[in-house]
């Protein structure tokens, strides 16, 4: 294995646990919604940039996800059919008190849907 390759299933695990984080906080209805919402942003954050690091191509350090989309539907134009409100915010914005935004339950699986769409996305890409 390259290293490339193992520097990318270094990604990929990373984000896997986001994903297994995500789905054990909705599996029975939602618990904690604004960790789900975190978890879904860096989910979306850490495949962008896996799609980005498997292109060869260097990004700047960001949890912006409307950043990240626009780098890579430069390089793929499918990336720019991807919405993702406002996943962003979760990076960082809302993890400090008097910034706190709790979504509702119907925005909370918006934003899981949108973090799977880019997951699915980056793994037929790659």
């Amino acid at each position: 294995m390259s290293k490339k390759e193992e520097y990318l299933r270094e990604w990929i695990t990373k984000a896997e646990d986001d994903l297994d984080v995500i789905n054990k906080l909705t599996e029975e209805g939602i618990v904690a919604k604004s960790a789900v919402c975190f978890h879904c942003q860096q989910l979306a954050e850490k495949y962008l940039k896996i799609f980005l690091i498997y292109k060869e191509k260097e990004f700047t350090k960001t949890h912006n996800i409307e950043l990240l989309l626009e780098e890579c539907s430069q390089i793929d134009k499918d990336f720019s059919t991807i919405e993702p409100k406002n996943l962003s915010d979760f990076g960082v914005n809302v993890r400090y008190p008097g910034d706190i935004y709790i979504p509702s339950d119907k925005e909370t699986m918006e934003y899981k849907e949108i973090a799977l769409e880019i997951r699915i996305l980056v793994r037929l890409k790659i």
